[in-house]
């Protein structure tokens, strides 16, 4: 077998990765041609492979096959699940190198890492402020724009930011889903209260 003879008969012309078997560089190809035999029949949106149409499918449907054993909330992707286990078990799988601080997700540990390197490598070509993290880059760059892409259905008012979108939609609604609570909680290794 290639996977354990690390050979690989069949190699992409465009990238030069090789694959084990002629079915994998058919798919492979796709992500090159942008090809999307799978396609959506709500929105249209082609796949290269057909669980990942089942796994759009999902947006649409509201289906979320996958249950977090500790407090039952569903998830669409066993990735977001695992993420949620994280939560209630506090495993930080990825440590720094510098100063041992975990992460529970490689892109925490990631920007982190800027914090010993000084490296900004998003950089706003008008004012040149430097930035760990492009979406942050992004919404400084609102400053300069004046752009207001989040926009209120009910008084019509525009925000640059998602979150600020969520707490003017608060008055209108009177929920108010960002209010710190603390409670007991009954997880392994938790304090006697948290805040959720």
């Amino acid at each position: 077998m290639s996977i354990h003879t690390e050979e690989w008969p069949h190699s992409c012309s465009v990238c030069g990765k090789g694959l084990a078997r002629g079915s994998d560089l058919t798919n492979h190809m796709r992500i090159h041609t942008k090809e999307g035999p799978h396609s959506c029949s709500v929105c249209g949106k082609g796949f290269a492979r057909g669980s990942d149409l089942t796994r759009h499918m999902r947006m649409h449907t509201g289906e979320r096959p996958h249950s977090c054993s500790v407090c039952g909330k569903g998830f669409a992707r066993v990735s977001v699940l695992t993420r949620q286990l994280r939560i209630h078990t506090r495993e930080r799988p990825h440590n720094c190198s510098v100063c041992g601080k975990g992460f529970a997700r490689s892109t925490g540990l990631t920007h982190h890492m800027s914090i010993h390197t000084g490296e900004r490598p998003h950089s706003c070509s008008v004012c040149m402020k430097r930035f760990v993290i492009s979406s942050h880059l992004t919404r400084h760059m609102r400053i300069h724009t004046g752009e207001l892409p989040h926009s209120c259905s009910v008084c019509g008012k525009g925000f640059a930011r998602d979150s600020d979108l969520t707490n003017n939609m608060s008055i209108h609604t009177e929920e108010w889903p960002h209010i710190a609570v603390f409670v007991e909680r009954d997880l392994p290794g938790a304090r006697t209260s948290q805040l959720i």
